[in-house]
């Protein structure tokens, strides 16, 4: 082990903490247009081709290695919606997701400026709808919530007598909430909804 502390001390001596074991990290961009009616929030719904096709969310994905929240939403949003970076005013980031699947989820809050919203042009690789929703809806509307439960289940091998517990012991569980909205025909749910109902809050 000679030369483990000074392994160690380089690893740490720029280190950004993250998830521990995460699987990765997620950015999406929350967009937001200015309308004469009041600001909206602008959703884009998923490729049938894609993972998780038909669902609404915002756009995003993986993080590239170096790559800062913001720099991913923003890349993510010309690949998907073809509105380029400069169009979009970052107001900041929002409190993160972690998901219980092992991945960090960072939402970053901008305002899509009208030359970008003209510019916007779903790509069909990824994209099969654009479509907006004022915020107003979401304030005066509370979202029906659900609950799915997290149970823990452990393998008949794991050592309980050498740790020294019982094999009733009591692990932790946990619920997960699935907050969900309808409008014109869409469905606004999960993690995105999620993020919505965190966006309102004081508003």
């Amino acid at each position: 082990m000679t030369g483990a502390v000074d392994a160690l001390r380089r690893r740490y001596a720029c280190h950004v903490p993250g998830l521990l074991g995460a699987a990765g990290s997620y950015a999406v961009l929350v967009p937001l247009v200015e309308t004469a009616e009041g600001p909206e929030l602008l959703f884009e719904t998923r490729a049938a081709g894609l993972r998780q096709g038909g669902e609404v969310c915002f756009p995003g994905g993986r993080m590239e290695p170096g790559e800062t929240p913001e720099d991913c939403a923003l890349r993510e949003t010309a690949e998907e919606l073809s509105i380029p970076p400069q169009e979009v005013e970052l107001l900041g980031p929002s409190d993160f997701i972690c998901s219980q699947r092992g991945f960090l989820l960072r939402p970053v809050l901008g305002v899509v400026s009208p030359a970008g919203l003209a510019r916007m042009r779903p790509s069909p690789a990824e994209v099969a709808e654009a479509f907006t929703v004022p915020l107003e809806f979401f304030c005066r509307r509370p979202p029906v919530a659900a609950r799915y439960e997290l149970t823990p289940t452990l393998p008949e091998d794991f050592p309980y007598e050498a740790a020294g517990i019982p094999r009733d012991y009591a692990w932790s569980s946990g619920a997960v909430e699935v907050p969900s909205w309808r409008y014109e025909g869409h469905v606004i749910w999960g993690m995105t909804a999620r993020i919505v109902k965190d966006l309102i809050q004081g508003l």
